[in-house]
């Protein structure tokens, strides 16, 4: 997985009033936790951009008061209307205690069902995945090139060397979809 450095001002007003303060002048309030003391502090909104506008998973390394954390990102909270970052939620990771992140799906290949007409879909940008932070990959790579017109690959055919796959074991990662020129092809050959 990449890293992320990322400097953040500890707290110490918390409350509502406090942290509407906080957001008025373009700071953003977070939490870390998984610590012995959940440690509470602030960052810029500059700071965190290329954390949360990005499909990528980090570990981020915190650097609160002077003291590095290793971190992922939990949770995040955005305002309704203007989309403006209010919370970020980061846990501690040690390096024996396994850690659930998404991790980006990409597809790989030219599959057999797209070359007779087919549509390739992408139904899952993300799975769900629990292991080892130093054992995770940045995306999981699936070929698709056996991939036949109208058939799909479900999670319980995907497979990740060191990590369980926590999503339904039936759900569609990716599929061709039949297009009206292939189901019409179809049906001229089957005549």
């Amino acid at each position: 997985m990449k890293t992320f450095d990322l400097k953040g001002t500890v707290r110490t007003d918390l409350g509502k009033k406090a942290t509407k303060a906080e957001r008025t002048v373009d700071n953003v309030p977070c939490v870390l936790y998984g610590v012995a003391e959940n440690v509470h502090f602030t960052t810029t909104v500059s700071e965190i951009r290329k954390l949360v506008y990005s499909p990528e998973v980090f570990v981020v390394n915190l650097e609160i008061g002077g003291k590095v954390t290793k971190a992922i990102m939990k949770a995040l909270q955005f305002h309704p209307v203007t989309d403006k970052v209010l919370h970020m939620d980061f846990l501690a990771i040690t390096e024996d205690k396994p850690v659930v992140v998404n991790l980006p799906v990409k597809l790989e290949g030219l599959a057999e069902g797209v070359k007779a007409g087919g549509k390739l879909a992408l139904e899952m940008r993300n799975l769900k995945v629990k292991g080892l932070y130093t054992q995770i990959p940045e995306n999981i790579v699936i070929d698709v090139t056996e991939l036949g017109l109208g058939k799909s690959i479900q999670v319980a055919k995907v497979s990740v060397p060191n990590l369980e796959i926590l999503n339904a074991k039936n759900a569609v990662v990716a599929q061709v979809k039949l297009t009206r020129a292939a189901r019409g092809a179809a049906a001229a050959a089957g005549k």
